[in-house]
């Protein structure tokens, strides 16, 4: 910067000459010049521009010269990721992750010479503890590593897969991107998640399982005025293709709160999906209209249970508040009214476009959510009615067990299934411009997917994940991932002392919270939950 504060007042003077002499030479019958002439009269008037206008500081110190600040700044992620990162400092994924889903989802054999990258003294690092007496690998995991889900109210239960495909919403990624997921799950079985952006042609033509998210805004649910519509959900629920419904309260990226989809991006397909006029921008508010306490929420359970001829009916959550969550269930001990499901989302979470402060540190992580969530359903004697899913960079068999030992039953992903469709991780994805045609509306940019290929590589990476998840459950000596328990992981806390999932985090026995004695950790949350509202 010294340099450019000694030479910024020579930059306008030497343009002045140099495209002085262009111009002589020019006419002087040297046709060549004519061209410096141009580029030099186009400098000044850039030059002349930065010096007048008010907007940016350092273009009016040094013109000309500190546009070269701007370029190399817009450059600077791809710099830092192309040339500075190393394979394991990256985030919100290392190389060493995107390097492996990529070679999954190319059926590319994923193995990794002369030993890992990670400091295994470092504070944080995860292992498994192996058996002496390991047992065969399930076999085609994909098929047989399977969960079924409906409680004793549901009518149509559903056998899930352990992996399946997190809520992305058409409008967010591109029809061709949810053509392409929705081929995967289709060929390998699996349920593929709509979004709260209502469901589109592009996700029932392929003809994978679905699980419809019905959000604040009831999108392909709702009436003129933006309230739940019972016949419009009858309708769509009732298609053989929706497996489950997912009620939406929160997400892990940004936890209550609403968007805008602008209403030039209110595409004629995006319309029709969402049941919203074209053209004009969409809501989705904060909040639910159709409840707003805990035995309000059942209530709406059951409503779509009943609407969707008895379907696994459950909710989407990020936990913030646990007095919240007790309040949900006090509210079901008190009704008797139970969801089939509970989906944890972590406050890792990722969107399309989130403020800082939610993404950063608004909401609990996975584990510490996930924990809160089947502890208080352990402790309510609830848990065996209820099963519990897991989402939140859940890429691998590492990331599975650890949420499987902590009380899920099953995870679902979203950015690993992005990365098997091509995602380069850009972090464009709110600016519509995604150069690979993941997250974007533009026709010409989505054509860089091709559905029926990239399909195949959804299908690809699910298998693969699930066999590394089921050969790491073989090597612990267990028979089916269900069988992972808080004994079987640690962590190191220092570099000399590593704890076992079952130290480090405190577990509730069944029915504790139903006894006189409360766990002093959780008292202050219980006590003062009520079943009739969320409110404090």
């Amino acid at each position: 910067m010294d340099l450019l504060h000694r030479v910024r007042g020579w930059v306008m003077p030497i343009l002045v000459i140099l495209t002085a002499f262009a111009g002589l030479l020019g006419a002087s019958g040297w046709p060549v010049f004519h061209f410096f002439f141009a580029a030099g009269l186009g400098l000044l008037a850039v030059g002349c521009y930065d010096l007048l206008q008010r907007q940016h500081s350092i273009l009016r110190n040094y013109p000309i010269l500190g546009h070269l600040r701007f370029l190399l700044e817009s450059a600077g992620p791809e710099i830092h990721q192309y040339f500075v990162e190393s394979n394991t400092s990256g985030r919100p994924f290392n190389r060493d992750a995107r390097d492996l889903m990529y070679r999954r989802a190319k059926g590319v054999e994923a193995v990794k010479p002369f030993g890992t990258e990670l400091d295994v003294y470092g504070y944080g690092y995860g292992f498994i503890s192996h058996s002496a007496k390991p047992r065969p690998a399930v076999t085609d995991p994909g098929r047989n590593l399977r969960v079924t889900v409906g409680g004793p109210d549901c009518k149509q239960p559903y056998s899930a897969s352990l992996l399946n495909i997190s809520a992305m919403s058409f409008g967010a990624l591109s029809a061709n991107a949810v053509l392409a997921l929705n081929t995967g799950a289709q060929e390998g079985g699996f349920a593929h998640n709509t979004g709260e952006g209502g469901l589109s042609t592009h996700h029932q033509k392929p003809g994978g399982d679905l699980v419809w998210q019905v959000g604040t805004g009831y999108f392909g649910c709702r009436d003129d005025q933006g309230n739940f519509s019972p016949e419009l959900f009858r309708e769509q629920s009732a298609l053989p293709q929706v497996k489950m419904i997912e009620l939406k309260l929160s997400q892990g990226a940004k936890p209550g709160h609403g968007g805008i989809l602008p209403g030039a991006k209110v595409s004629a397909e995006i319309a029709a999906a969402r049941k919203v006029p074209q053209g004009e921008d969409c809501f989705s508010p904060p909040g639910h209209s159709a409840f707003s306490t805990p035995t309000g929420l059942l209530d709406f359970i059951v409503e779509l249970r009943e609407l969707s001829g008895g379907k696994p009916v459950g909710f989407k959550l990020c936990v913030g508040d646990p007095r919240e969550f007790y309040a949900i269930c006090k509210a079901m001990l008190e009704t008797g009214i139970t969801p089939d499901f509970i989906t944890v989302d972590g406050g890792e979470g990722g969107t399309g476009a989130a403020p800082p402060e939610f993404s950063d540190h608004l909401g609990y992580p996975l584990r510490e959510g996930l924990l809160l969530v089947h502890n208080a359903l352990v402790g309510t004697n609830l848990r065996d009615r209820i099963k519990i899913a897991a989402s939140g960079k859940r890429f691998a068999s590492y990331e599975m067990a650890s949420a499987l030992a902590l009380g899920a039953d099953w995870c679902n992903v979203a950015r690993g299934f992005m990365f098997s469709l091509g995602c380069i991780q850009s972090q464009l994805c709110g600016t519509n411009l995604c150069p690979v045609g993941v997250a974007t509306q533009k026709p010409r940019l989505q054509k860089a997917i091709v559905p029926k290929e990239k399909g195949e590589r959804v299908f690809l990476f699910h298998q693969a994940t699930l066999e590394g998840l089921a050969e790491t459950t073989a090597a612990c000596g267990l028979d089916h991932p269900e069988e992972f328990e808080p004994i079987h992981l640690y962590e190191r806390t220092t570099p000399h002392q590593v704890r076992r999932f079952d130290q480090l985090y405190d577990f509730l026995e069944p029915g504790e919270l139903l006894g006189e004695i409360i766990p002093e950790s959780v008292t202050p949350f219980w006590q003062n939950a009520r079943a009739d509202r969320f409110e404090r």
